[in-house]
């Protein structure tokens, strides 16, 4: 049994990290594959920490490089055009053959590893992962109430009227209303670019069937 999980400023994604405390989770071989654009700090040492928090031992833990879909950082456009040098298949079939093997990967916690934690979560996760983080967004004109973003949100943090878009105070940051709106209507205050992106293999309908 495992988790696969998107790298949030090199650590869970916090309703990840909930659901691993919170699940009675039994299982003899336990891994955890993150997916990651352009670096995952010390993201296993935090998938060792969480499996330890729920009474787990970690097995096999490694990542998938892919699009990196931080916006405030990185240009949609230009990660997609980089993404055909990563061989996403080729990783993903490497990571299948191993835990079909039953690979063991162990993670080693060291001071210096603890202290990269404290430093990356200082400078990252706690200016980004805020659960407030929507209230800064922004909806343009063009925003035909369609409730897209709504259904697209894992965390139900918006609601859709007839007079226009709210977003409430439990964002879980995946950007999902950003990339999913049909008129490209919703914004952040820092972007760097304006193209959006959704896995070519992944609908907009199962975006919104995994979250009812």
């Amino acid at each position: 049994m495992g988790i696969v999980c998107p790298v949030y400023n090199v650590e869970f994604p916090m309703m990840v990290r909930e659901f691993i405390r919170r699940a009675d989770i039994h299982t003899d071989y336990f891994f955890v594959v993150f997916t990651y654009g352009e670096g995952i700090g010390e993201a296993f040492a935090h998938a060792k920490l969480a499996a330890e928090e729920a009474g787990l031992s970690l097995s096999y833990v490694n990542a998938i490089q892919m699009v990196d879909i931080f916006i405030p950082y990185f240009d949609m456009q230009e990660q997609i055009e980089r993404l055909p040098g990563k061989n996403v298949e080729g990783q993903i079939e490497k990571l299948l053959a191993d835990i079909a093997a039953r690979k063991k990967v162990g993670v080693t916690i060291l001071e210096e590893t603890r202290a990269m934690m404290r430093q990356y979560h200082q400078t990252l996760a706690e200016t980004w992962l805020r659960k407030d983080t929507a209230l800064s967004y922004t909806v343009k004109d063009s925003c035909i109430k369609c409730g897209i973003c709504a259904r697209s949100c894992p965390a139900d943090n918006i609601t859709v009227t007839a007079d226009g878009v709210t977003f409430a105070d439990h964002c879980e940051v995946c950007y999902a209303c950003l990339h999913n709106c049909p008129k490209h209507a919703i914004h952040m205050p820092l972007e760097k670019g304006t193209t959006q992106f959704r896995n070519e293999h992944i609908t907009l309908n199962e975006i919104i069937e995994s979250n009812r």
